[in-house]
């Protein structure tokens, strides 16, 4: 959308103000898709929820492609935003539900890959259609967006559902085999079918002894309430600090405003011609794409925090050096001029890298692996509703901010949020590579125990005297030694 929106400017002359309400109207409106989603993906299933999210997908392509007006291309945005929400809760869910711990980080960024690699296609749409007319440029770029959901859409029809989810609808056998085929070996798919059988009749048990009124909406399969999330346990309670957090920081640190305006930021570099602001966009693609394939190579190897820590301080380095960068071209001149806007395009690239190789998908791997599979969807929307929110704060308002403090300003407001982000996550974002999903949920349990029970409320492992199993209670603990914050 950042290179069509400018031959949708010169086509259906449109204001600074639609620009922003047309870019940023997408994040807010996927509110509503994620909202949605969470529900719909309890309901019917992780897989037919994808096929949802791409058939949404595909209506709204449609529409924008084919709009008279910009009411129109309004109406073909905000359904491509409500598939948007879907999508990004449901993609990370599916894949660490079905993922082996072992590759479960890795797995978990190819969605992340996938949004980068569509932007740099973008990117290069937006180049290669530019000599086109502008009438029909932009829309050959937006109607270009009907592929991806089609492809989706024939992919899901092989893809195998949730094990997870069908463990909670009490379909063993077909879980038992989605997970001999998704697992290291077929020891690993029945201990991880033993893990998550004891985690749902844990979830079953407390609500028992919680005195849960038979209309209480939790499933025989062990889904939790909202009411869980809005009155949290402490365990519960960091969880969704964690995640909320980190999904706050992920979009304040203005990477939205790299990538949707980086043809404003490149002109505030001194480059003129459309053909220079729209190749130094497809600079800012490939940086983007080329290290979210690095995450996903390192982040079962290296860690979580290692690559969230490098991405934010990285984030902060190369934001600082884009402002002063822009700062210069503003008011030097001759030799030092061009240099600093070399300068400009090599800190907006940086930023945008730093970002992939960390932020961009680690992000929705903690959000996907944190919580307890009662409250994974339902979790799992709010940090969408969160990144969604703070994403279309900064798209609908980067111009207006401009106007206000300058295009240097406002990356230099970015890089103190970045540094921010850097101190959150060095202080409260536990390490999480290698262990189940089930030791995972145990970990933050033995760490925060309920305070009103005077005990740890484990997810798996819990101690409840000879029933409990043993095997389970040795996870625990390798959970709560492995995981380190």
């Amino acid at each position: 959308m950042s290179g069509a929106v400018l031959f949708i400017r010169k086509d259906l002359h449109i204001n600074d103000v639609d620009v922003e309400l047309l870019i940023g109207s997408l994040n807010l409106i996927s509110l509503l898709g994620a909202a949605l989603a969470g529900r719909t993906s309890d309901a019917i299933g992780r897989r037919w929820t994808m096929a949802l999210a791409a058939l949404i997908f595909l209506v709204g392509s449609v529409v924008m492609a084919l709009a008279p007006s910009f009411a129109w291309l309004m109406v073909g945005r905000l359904l491509g935003g409500v598939g948007v929400g879907y999508a990004l809760l449901i993609a990370p869910v599916y894949t660490a539900e079905v993922a082996p711990a072992s590759s479960r980080g890795a797995l978990t960024c190819f969605p992340e890959i996938f949004i980068n690699v569509g932007i740099l296609l973008g990117y290069i749409s937006n180049y290669a259609l530019s000599g086109v007319p502008a009438h029909l440029n932009w829309r050959i770029m937006l109607g270009l967006g009907i592929v991806p959901p089609i492809f989706l859409g024939i992919c899901v029809l092989a893809m195998p559902e949730s094990p997870r989810w069908l463990l909670m609808r009490n379909r063993n056998d077909d879980a038992l085999k989605v997970l001999l085929r998704t697992s290291d070996s077929p020891a690993e798919a029945h201990e991880r079918q033993a893990e998550i059988v004891e985690g749902i009749l844990y979830a079953q048990r407390k609500i028992t002894t919680t005195d849960a009124s038979s209309d209480d909406p939790v499933k025989s399969g062990g889904e939790g309430t909202w009411r869980e999330i809005y009155k949290p346990t402490p365990a519960v309670r960091r969880m969704l600090l964690i995640a909320l957090g980190v999904q706050f920081f992920n979009r304040r640190g203005g990477i939205d405003a790299a990538v949707y305006y980086s043809p404003v930021t490149f002109k505030s570099a001194g480059l003129k011609s459309q053909g220079a602001l729209l190749g130094a966009t497809i600079a800012v693609g490939f940086a983007k794409a080329g290290f979210v394939v690095m995450a996903a190579f390192f982040i079962d190897k290296v860690g979580r925090r290692p690559l969230l820590l490098t991405s934010a301080i990285g984030s902060t380095v190369s934001l600082i050096m884009l402002a002063l960068a822009l700062e210069f071209v503003g008011k030097g001149s001759g030799a030092g001029h061009d240099a600093a806007a070399y300068l400009a395009v090599i800190a907006a690239c940086g930023n945008v890298a730093f970002f992939s190789v960390g932020m961009g998908p680690v992000n929705w791997v903690l959000g996907s692996e944190i919580f307890p599979l009662r409250l994974r969807a339902k979790a799992a929307s709010l940090g969408v509703a969160m990144n969604r929110t703070m994403s279309g704060v900064v798209t609908i308002s980067f111009l207006s901010l401009k106007r206000a403090i300058t295009v240097p300003g406002a990356f230099f407001l970015f890089a103190g949020v970045s540094a921010l982000c850097s101190t959150f996550i060095y202080f409260l974002v536990p390490e999480t590579k290698g262990k189940t999903l089930e030791e995972i949920v145990a970990f933050f349990h033995i760490n925060h125990p309920d305070v009103m029970s005077g005990r740890p409320e484990l997810e798996v492992g819990k101690n409840q005297g000879p029933q409990a199993s043993p095997h389970a209670n040795g996870k625990a603990r390798d959970g709560n030694e492995s995981l380190q914050v």
